[in-house]
């Protein structure tokens, strides 16, 4: 998906490092507008800035499927102060990357994902100590067995970093259940590249975890390493940077779930 969204806007939006990167370079914009709005419109809910459309950097207009999802982006533009700060509004980087670079390529963005199925988080497990390894069989090992019954994809488990190829048909039977609309599979291929699982993603589109489950889920041995050797502040800065955007996914992911329950 990454080099779909060069093709777009230059790295992935989706990629929150970047995101960091990208907003370093150059002088950032001042706040030019008064209030941000919404306009339903026959395709959704358009976000307006002092009643004018916003343009995503394809110049298409910026609309949410759901008034909950287009009232976190307005949120995010009345909450910008002297200059726009593009780190602090993820759910209108999400919308943009919706819109420029999913729409018209589901099939390949879903395709991006299904990748990480040959080598997902959950199958690669630590050998020692062995309270680690209790640690990600007790938080792990519900997702593997939820794919297995729910979705028919029953994975292999291997110990350490070798590669261990996965069946055939549990890739497909995982692929087949991820989402065919842009929004839902844009914020599972965020949820995706912010865990390095696309099956704790499923969980989470599935409500098999919520979202502290699916976190805490990914950053087993991150935590791990924090209890045996203390805080490092620059990963801890870098870690808050991805929550906030995995949260704004999970986000989109509750208000398309409720608009079809």
């Amino acid at each position: 998906m990454r080099e779909l969204f060069d093709e777009v806007a230059g790295r992935s939006p989706l990629d929150p490092q970047e995101a960091v990167r990208r907003t370093s370079r150059g002088p950032q914009r001042k706040r030019f507008y008064a209030s941000a709005g919404i306009t339903e419109t026959p395709k959704g809910f358009a976000i307006t800035l002092d009643g004018k459309p916003v343009r995503t950097p394809s110049r298409r207009r910026l609309t949410a499927p759901t008034k909950a999802i287009a009232d976190s982006i307005v949120a995010e533009w009345n909450a910008q102060k002297d200059v726009i700060e593009p780190t602090t509004m993820p759910v209108t980087r999400l919308a943009n990357t919706v819109i420029d670079a999913v729409v018209d390529r589901v099939e390949a963005v879903a395709d991006d994902v299904a990748k990480y199925f040959h080598s997902d988080l959950l199958v690669y497990r630590a050998g020692h100590p062995e309270a680690l390894v209790a640690r990600e069989a007790e938080l792990w090992d519900p997702v593997v067995f939820w794919a297995a019954q729910a979705l028919g994809a029953h994975f292999i488990l291997t110990e350490g970093v070798m590669h261990v190829r996965q069946p055939d048909q549990a890739i497909a039977a995982a692929r087949a259940a991820l989402p065919a609309d842009p929004w839902s599979l844009a914020a599972l291929h965020m949820v995706t590249t912010l865990t390095g699982s696309a099956l704790l993603a499923l969980a989470l589109l599935r409500g098999a975890l919520d979202e502290d489950q699916v976190w805490a889920a990914a950053h087993v041995d991150e935590d791990w390493n924090v209890e045996q050797w203390g805080v490092d502040e620059e990963v801890a800065a870098r870690r808050l940077a991805r929550y906030l955007d995995f949260r704004a996914a999970a986000g989109v992911l509750r208000a398309l779930q409720s608009v079809g329950s």
